[in-house]
């Protein structure tokens, strides 16, 4: 971290990855539900050298892979189409995609 409190250097390994040791990463969300409170807590990091348009692109596929979760977890086929929808739309308007034909 720097002075400011932002992370330099993420790195993350995971033993069942398929890769060796550490590996580097620019941003990471990480979302864990507290049943006590019944609230969801998050840890949200990125780096200085994240650039605009790649967070841009982390975001919408968050989106798109929480609907596959979502349906996965529910069966709710409904909701995980609006979730699928809101990443849509939040491709076109952030220039991810261009303009549905």
């Amino acid at each position: 971290m720097d002075v400011e409190q932002v992370p330099e250097v993420i790195e993350w390994e995971a033993t069942d990855s398929g890769m060796d040791g550490k590996r580097p990463c620019k941003a990471t969300l990480l979302s864990l539900w507290d049943p006590k409170d019944n609230t969801t807590l998050r840890i949200d990091l990125w780096t200085k050298e994240m650039p605009v348009d790649d967070m841009k692109r982390f975001f919408y596929e968050n989106f798109a892979s929480m609907a596959d979760t979502y349906v996965r977890a529910t069966n709710d086929e409904e909701g995980a189409r609006s979730i699928r929808k809101f990443a849509d739309e939040f491709a076109l308007s952030t220039g991810l995609k261009g303009e549905k034909k």
